[in-house]
């Protein structure tokens, strides 16, 4: 028995599919199957249930699962802990949600390419929900998206908190600031869809029983909410920090409310497993990177203008 082969069940236990952990180990099914079946044959004993259509552990294979996901995390450990800069290798395919590719990406890629110039990094632009499940059945390795959540299958450390904020066209006439809730409810609101903390908010303190619920437009597309405020269809509620350029640039404007809106969090998620090395590198780089990005914007935000 080797580390290779609990590596291996580990990963076909926990995608719960032979194929599937082939994929994510870069391996093919019946190798993978061979693999379990030469880890039982030394254990003399039976791990999964070859009577379930589905991976199913055995009562002797709930047991080693339990010993093989502590030898992933004391095998991780330990390289972090020992292993050179040098040996960060090989390719990490990396889901990133679309506020933090307007916001400290391009910084967290030039100084993963500076410090591990051995590995390589494939990006995936895409919604939080998906990028959660795509790192979940290890079709990604390691994401920054929406969080943390209280996920068992997944490590997750909060990167970054942004606070939202309302804003529109300048040309758009809202009424006097601070605004009510009237005044808001009175206009289309675009944000993050339905199941993010932003529309749930909006609509739970602007919907009454004169007006009924407010009318919010709803897109995973950072880009698409920012160009649907900008042409002037109503008021967009987004972090600040990711549109400080249109901000800038006099394209938006920041709308002050009555509502105090709490920040939208950020997190960093990966399953342990294969590259484990890799990912607590990136992890930790990408924790230094946002917390410096996010202290610079606010420092940028804040300054007083000159001339």
């Amino acid at each position: 028995m080797n580390f290779k082969s609990l590596e291996v069940f580990y990963w076909v236990v926990n995608l719960a599919s032979f194929n599937k952990a082939a994929a994510k180990l870069h391996t093919t099914q019946p190798a993978v199957s061979q693999r379990i079946a030469t880890l039982e044959r030394e254990l003399g004993i039976r791990a999964l249930d070859r009577s379930s259509r589905s991976v199913k552990l055995t009562a002797k294979g709930r047991v080693l699962y339990d010993y093989a996901e502590r030898f992933m995390a004391l095998h991780a450990e330990m390289m972090h802990k020992v292993a050179e800069e040098q040996a960060v290798s090989g390719v990490i395919r990396l889901g990133v949600a679309e506020t933090i590719v307007h916001t400290w990406l391009v910084e967290f890629l030039e100084q993963a390419q500076q410090q591990y110039p051995n590995l390589i990094i494939d990006i995936v632009v895409d919604i939080t929900p998906t990028l959660r499940e795509a790192v979940r059945t290890g079709e990604l390795d390691m994401a920054f998206l929406l969080g943390p959540q209280r996920d068992g299958d997944l490590v997750e450390t909060a990167l970054c908190s942004y606070a939202l904020n309302f804003l529109s066209a300048p040309t758009l006439k809202l009424g006097k600031e601070p605004l009510s809730n009237e005044d808001v409810a009175a206009h289309p609101l675009i944000t993050f869809p339905k199941r993010t903390y932003p529309y749930t908010y909006l609509h739970q303190e602007l919907t009454t029983p004169d007006r009924g619920a407010p009318r919010i437009f709803t897109n995973w597309s950072l880009s698409t909410i920012v160009r649907m405020a900008e042409d002037g269809f109503g008021v967009c509620v987004v972090p600040r920090l990711a549109v400080l350029k249109e901000v800038e640039q006099g394209r938006l404007k920041v709308r002050q409310t009555q509502m105090q809106l709490r920040d939208l969090s950020f997190a960093v998620a990966y399953a342990r497993g294969s590259d484990e090395l890799a990912k607590q590198a990136l992890a930790q780089l990408a924790q230094t990177i946002a917390k410096a990005s996010t202290a610079g914007r606010r420092r940028r935000r804040q300054a007083p203008a000159s001339g």
